[in-house]
């Protein structure tokens, strides 16, 4: 996701949400990072493979076990790049949404509803929107059942067969 501040700059933001199905009593957890541009020539505006990469090495050092990631079809996932990044990872899984199907990502939800609360807010700077932004996703992180409903709203069952 991707917020832009007129002239200044944008935020761009990569997160996942983590559940332990074996574990029924693990709360599920609320991982990002964020990336600022600040419009200077040359600059990348998005996550590259590697930013995601380094996401996910994140996450299997805070959940200490293998990944199953669900992700969608954006370009920078489906890359030769992200594929040999994935495939040198053997504790990482990986399988792809349908095309054009939001509803089954729950971290959508997290996106949808962290915009809504920066709705009526004016910020003069990136950094004031970066500071909004990490406000309102550790916020998130701190409320496991708003988390758990973000994965119950997209009808998925992740529990083991």
């Amino acid at each position: 996701m991707s917020l832009p501040v007129k002239g200044t700059g944008r935020v761009s933001i990569a997160g996942l949400i983590a559940t332990r199905p074996d574990t029924p009593q693990a709360r599920p957890r609320l991982i990002y990072r964020l990336r600022t541009h600040r419009g200077r020539k040359g600059e990348r505006r998005g996550f590259s493979e590697a930013d995601y990469a380094a996401l996910l090495d994140a996450a299997h050092q805070q959940l200490g076990g293998p990944i199953v990631v669900v992700w969608d079809n954006l370009n920078t996932h489906t890359s030769a790049e992200m594929r040999r990044l994935v495939a040198a990872r053997p504790w990482l899984t990986v399988f792809y949404l349908p095309a054009y199907a939001p509803e089954l990502n729950p971290v959508e939800g997290v996106w949808a509803h962290m915009k809504k609360s920066l709705a009526n807010l004016a910020m003069r700077t990136v950094d004031q929107l970066v500071a909004l932004v990490k406000n309102r996703l550790k916020r998130m992180q701190y409320r496991p059942t708003l988390v758990t409903g973000f994965l119950a709203k997209t009808g998925l069952d992740f529990q083991p067969p």
